[in-house]
């Protein structure tokens, strides 16, 4: 495919054909400021695919592909191809799979059922801004991240004792909440203690916002 000059350059890697053809779609309507490289049945199909001469900007990944799923497949690209940016679009939308998709580098995360407009306006971020997390990180972290204004979270994070910042590296892992209890021999009440109020103290109101302030913060390393 010839992109057209000045586009934003992606690829399409998702195992169902017929999805793969709607996004197609939805992009015709976008028009010419973005342009399809490739399509990929999967991360294996996209390897084969992917022509250093002509890399896409950005890579359309769904997660659930036979051979080599959307995981393994951003795992290579940050070992091969680090500068493309990963939109993930899938409907798989559990706080474990994103916190694991996040906490791999990928910039944006849109579920299948996508409109047009929010499609267009989370490539024109992850290709400007770096990164498009509306749906599943807070106001607050959102602006964190456009803006700089940290200060006041990153002062917080240094009044955290050992046992907050133990359950802050478990709640990042694919642990549940019952697990995380066991993990640190406590009752699941009391780790729904931790959890309620980190998430008051830290302004964040999601298992995905604690994972991204804990990853920005070197609680967690990528």
């Amino acid at each position: 495919m010839t992109p057209h000059p000045n586009s934003i350059r992606i690829a399409l890697v998702d195992d169902h054909n017929l999805f793969r053809k709607g996004l197609v779609s939805l992009i015709d309507i976008i028009g010419d400021k973005v342009s399809i490289l490739f399509e990929a049945d999967n991360g294996l199909d996209m390897q084969k695919k992917l022509d250093s001469n002509q890399l896409p900007d950005i890579i359309l990944m769904d997660i659930n592909m036979p051979e080599m799923d959307g995981f393994e497949a951003v795992k290579w690209l940050n070992v091969h191809f680090p500068g493309i940016k990963v939109l993930v679009v899938s409907m798989i939308e559990s706080e474990e799979s994103v916190i694991k998709m996040l906490k791999l580098g990928v910039k944006g995360y849109l579920s299948k059922d996508v409109e047009p407009g929010e499609l267009e306006n989370a490539l024109d971020a992850v290709y400007h801004k770096g990164f498009y997390y509306t749906d599943f990180i807070t106001g607050k972290l959102v602006h964190t991240l456009t803006n700089g204004a940290e200060k006041d979270l990153f002062d917080e994070a240094h009044h955290l004792n050992e046992k907050e910042k133990k359950f802050i590296q478990l709640a990042c892992s694919e642990l549940t909440y019952n697990d995380i209890a066991k993990e640190m021999f406590l009752s699941p009440k009391t780790v729904d203690g931790y959890r309620n109020t980190l998430f008051e103290r830290l302004q964040v109101k999601s298992r995905v916002g604690l994972a991204l302030f804990a990853v920005k913060h070197g609680y967690v390393k990528l």
